[in-house]
């Protein structure tokens, strides 16, 4: 402490540092109660009061103190600083920045002839060390600005990237039973319950990668520019399964090619109002998340990403609104049109093609609540109501769930545009810091509409199920293991109506186990192995293995 300075015991400057009342003063509109502590002194309860410009309001200092009359002359001859604080604390070394811009503020106005002046010089005595430091700390963010103006990509703009490679291998004891290839895509004739064999994959090397461009213009506003590049196949050969690593996939139609993934503006209405436009907004960007399925940090499949009978369209164009209702309850409202990179541009992306625009092809209308009881526990309810193109004369499914595979109400009927109404429900708990639990479950029906006249309806009803473990943080920080099983596509009615993804009754599941480890911040490994049975649908398929080791780069 100064020399000299005398203070009631147990006053707030009595039990800090004495030149609290000194940084009481040279910041006139701070309130009453300021502190400059020391690093392990307690804080100073802060409370609102009104702000003070007479050294007289202080309630830590007395006409008796020395620093009663520096104080005094600095706040009321000077002004020294004017500046806002509200009720925050002040530590010694704000206190020293405060003290440096009053001795620069002051110099041309205090000369050795003034009174204060010996004032001044016996602070900056005592504040040498503090004020030493920030002048270096300030030439050091000098020319750390200075570098990043010369070398930065932009003022407003961000680049991120993610890259993945993927070391994937699918084996199974004989030859595998699949329904017809996609006929739209590789402009074959449909012929309903045609059936060929998949042989087993070879151990397949991919990467994926992802280059996202975040612009800001206020701060609150983000524009997501993000391109992506491929070179996996998503189904290992297994075309009706979708069963495989998420990251092992074609960005766009054809491998390697350079595609727009996303492209959207988001922005703030209100405090507690967003809104979401863009030509290509990612669904699941917005819709059915999940703590513990997150392909990035934890279940690392397409099946075991999200819902399976919500995929309608993974991008499109439309707009969404996010609506935080309150801490724990926030609606989630979005209406987007087909339009996909990995999709060619006719029959599909419908939603930029003129002949059938925005309403008139693929769509879906999404709205979900999501209520948080507590911190720990997230419950998300999710109705879909979905518009589906047909292309030649069938319904394809294998693009637009709530169906895999391909429909027709009667064989050899053309059918018109399909609707379909889907509900999901998924939550997550984190029982402990090291234990969660996890799960959805999917229930679809598909409208079927046949072009002949007189010919009634036909409706597909199916769902999906999922139950998962996670483990938090497993062997190291920010790590996670989950393990799960699931079935992706259950027909409960209407099978009649599938010409492609009903098989022979017999139902597909799957077991999951992931786990995601973090070597560094911007490099991960995630080992992941897949048990598939009744793969396709048919039970007298054999048990699909699928072993999959991703690397993931960040920066």
């Amino acid at each position: 402490m100064i020399p000299g300075a005398a203070f009631k015991e147990g006053s707030a400057c009595g039990r800090f540092w004495t030149f609290c009342l000194a940084g009481s003063a040279l910041m006139q509109v701070l309130p009453v109660q300021v502190a400059i502590a020391t690093p392990n002194a307690p804080t100073l309860e802060k409370t609102d009061v009104a702000h003070f410009t007479r050294v007289l309001q202080l309630r830590d200092v007395s006409p008796g103190d020395w620093a009663y009359e520096a104080l005094q002359n600095l706040t009321e001859r000077y002004g020294c600083v004017n500046q806002e604080r509200g009720n925050q604390t002040l530590t010694r070394y704000e206190f020293a920045a405060e003290l440096s811009a009053c001795l620069q503020q002051l110099k041309s106005r205090i000369t050795p002839e003034t009174a204060d002046f010996a004032t001044l010089k016996r602070l900056q005595k005592q504040f040498v060390q503090e004020l030493a430091i920030l002048r270096g700390e300030v030439d050091g963010l000098q020319a750390r600005v200075t570098e990043l103006e010369l070398t930065q990509f932009s003022a407003t703009t961000k680049l991120t990237g993610k890259v993945f490679f993927n070391l994937a291998g699918a084996f199974a004891n004989g030859e595998v039973t699949a329904e017809v290839a996609n006929p739209i895509l590789a402009q074959q004739t449909v012929r309903p319950g045609e059936t060929r064999q998949v042989d087993e994959a070879n151990t397949s090397f991919s990467n994926l990668t992802w280059l996202t461009l975040n612009t800001s213009f206020t701060g609150r506003d983000r524009l997501v520019t993000q391109l992506a590049v491929g070179n996996g196949f998503a189904s290992a050969g297994l075309f009706n399964t979708l069963g495989v690593p998420y990251s092992d996939r074609t960005a766009g139609v054809s491998e390697n090619e350079v595609v727009l993934r996303e492209l959207f503006y988001a922005f703030p209405v209100s405090d507690r109002l967003q809104a979401v436009i863009g030509s290509r907004i990612n669904y699941y960007r917005y819709f059915d998340n999940n703590r513990f399925t997150s392909f990035i940090t934890s279940t690392s499949s397409v099946n075991a990403s999200g819902s399976t009978l919500l995929n309608t369209l993974e991008r499109g164009a439309g707009a969404i609104l996010l609506w935080e209702i309150s801490e724990q309850l926030e609606l989630r409202v979005g209406y987007l049109g087909e339009n996909s990179g990995f999709l060619p541009s006719s029959p599909f992306n419908s939603a930029s093609n003129p002949t059938e625009g925005l309403f008139g092809g693929t769509n879906t209308l999404t709205s979900e609540v999501i209520f948080s009881p507590t911190e720990r526990v997230k419950l998300r309810f999710l109705y879909n109501r979905s518009h589906l193109q047909a292309t030649g004369r069938q319904v394809d499914g294998t693009l637009g769930e709530p169906i895999y595979g391909f429909a027709d109400n009667r064989v050899g009927v053309s059918l018109d545009d399909a609707t379909a109404d889907t509900f999901s429900f998924n939550f997550d708990w984190l029982v402990s810091s090291g234990l969660g639990v996890f799960g959805h479950y999917g229930y679809g029906t598909t409208h079927l509409n046949p072009q002949t006249p007189g010919l009634s309806n036909g409706e597909v009803n199916a769902q999906s199920l999922q139950l998962g473990v996670a483990f938090p943080d497993l062997g190291k920080e920010g790590a996670q293991a989950t393990i799960s099983y699931l079935i992706p596509f259950s027909v409960l009615d209407g099978q009649q109506f599938l010409i492609s993804g009903g098989g022979d009754g017999g139902g597909q599941y799957e077991w999951k186990l992931t786990y995601y480890y973090p070597l560094t911040d911007n490099i991960a490994l995630t080992p992941a192995f897949y048990l598939i049975g009744n793969p396709n649908h048919f039970s007298d398929n054999p048990n699909v293995y699928i072993g999959n080791l991703r690397a993931q780069l960040s920066f």
